[in-house]
């Protein structure tokens, strides 16, 4: 499946008997749970978490915290019992779907994640950006500045002033963008 990363599978892109990936919707805080119980009925699960150091005033901690909250994932074939015995799991909400059916996840984006997680690569969260949408600059001496943004390979920000109907294009790369 090469190439997979830059198309979505569909349902019914998987055949009967072929174990997929799948993401899990679980109830807030109960990731962990889910996957140990899941884990329990012998469904392979996986759950990316990052290591964080809290701080309070008189102590550290050590913490791990899921890194898509509220998400899980599944490895299942698309049988109807595989689908059940998940979703009558406590804590699970139900899958991530498309078109109303559970939609897998490329094995290799769940391998990819799993490689950045085993190597300690520090990452962090940021929103999905898709070319032409409206975004904001977080941080930096472009703090505030919105633009619509261009795409990944040349990290450019389109700013625009509407009344003189001109356009200049930023490099942002190395800041943080958020949706607007």
């Amino acid at each position: 499946m090469s190439g997979s990363l830059n198309r979505r599978l569909a349902w019914e892109d998987v055949q009967d008997g072929e174990f997929c990936w799948y993401a899990l919707e679980t109830r807030h805080r109960c990731e962990k749970k889910v996957v140990q119980q899941l884990t329990r009925l012998g469904v392979e699960t996986f759950l990316p978490e990052l290591i964080e150091i809290h701080r309070w005033s008189d102590r550290k901690k050590t913490v791990t915290i899921p890194l898509f909250a509220g998400y899980a994932f599944v490895k299942l074939d698309r049988s109807r019992a595989s689908r059940l015995r998940v979703l009558q799991t406590p804590g699970v909400i139900g899958f991530v779907s498309s078109q109303g059916k559970a939609a897998p996840v490329p094995a290799e984006q769940v391998e990819h994640l799993r490689k950045l997680l085993r190597e300690n690569v520090p990452c962090s969260l940021h929103a999905f950006l898709r070319a032409g949408q409206r975004v904001r600059v977080r941080g930096g001496c472009l703090d505030g500045v919105e633009g619509i943004y261009v795409d990944a390979d040349s990290k450019k920000l389109i700013v625009s002033i509407d009344c003189l109907q001109r356009s200049v294009a930023v490099r942002v790369e190395g800041y943080e963008l958020e949706l607007v």
